[in-house]
């Protein structure tokens, strides 16, 4: 017999070659008809940490005007982070020309910090904002959870109260009934973005609300049916 969907499938393996007493090759059980269904679960968790991106700019008439005001904002914000780990994104400079103002260039130098809580990133953002002003943009926060590990756990025991209640289901529409666990495979687990999303920050006293992450798992389950 061949699978009747995508998500759930009833095979029969009479007649199949096996590849040890009383298995095949695709390990089910000689004889013994299954039902395989995919379930579904979501668990939601408050990330704690978070990765700030912002960028140390500078304009200025001349190309080593420029460079230097933007290293010296850099230097600034690198002091301001203390012991946080800083990382350099990307270092860029072109050449500036609007209506009513003098031709010059512009010079951005684009970094993350990685911040330990969210209390730590609000603070630091307060003291950038302060020490550095016009040169400093805030371009975004990602957060995070330091350790899903729970969450995730949470996900996949609804996934598999998922698959098992569309199982009951599929089964009794066939007359049958469930039968013992044959196998277990998993889709993965996921974090999809929180509610909380930062497109952009104004460089003022910030209060970052990190919302909820919702963490998606899925679970392929075959049962045996009597």
């Amino acid at each position: 017999m061949t699978p009747q969907g995508r998500q759930a499938s009833i095979w029969t393996t009479a007649g199949c070659h096996s590849t040890a007493a009383g298995h095949h090759e695709d390990g089910y059980v000689r004889g013994v008809r299954t039902l395989t269904v995919t379930g579904h679960g979501t668990a939601t968790t408050v990330p704690d940490t978070a990765l700030i991106r912002l960028s140390a700019v500078h304009r200025a008439p001349s190309l080593d005007e420029a460079l230097a005001g933007a290293e010296s904002a850099r230097a600034e914000v690198v002091k301001a982070a203390g012991e946080l780990v800083v990382s350099t994104v990307n270092l860029s400079v072109w050449p500036t020309a609007e209506q009513g103002q003098r031709p010059g260039f512009e010079a951005r130098h684009t970094l993350t910090i990685a911040t330990g809580d969210l209390a730590t990133a609000n603070d630091l953002l307060s003291r950038l904002a302060y020490e550095i002003g016009a040169r400093l943009q805030v371009e975004g926060i990602e957060l995070s959870v330091r350790d899903p590990s729970a969450a995730i756990a949470q996900a996949r025991e609804a996934a598999f109260a998922d698959a098992r209640a569309r199982a009951e289901h599929l089964a009794g529409l066939t007359d049958t009934t469930l039968g013992q666990v044959e196998a277990v495979s998993e889709g993965g687990a996921s974090t999809p973005s929180h509610g909380g999303g930062f497109a952009a920050l104004t460089k003022a006293d910030v209060g970052i609300q990190p919302g909820e992450t919702s963490i998606a798992a899925a679970l392929t389950v075959t049962w045996s049916l009597a």
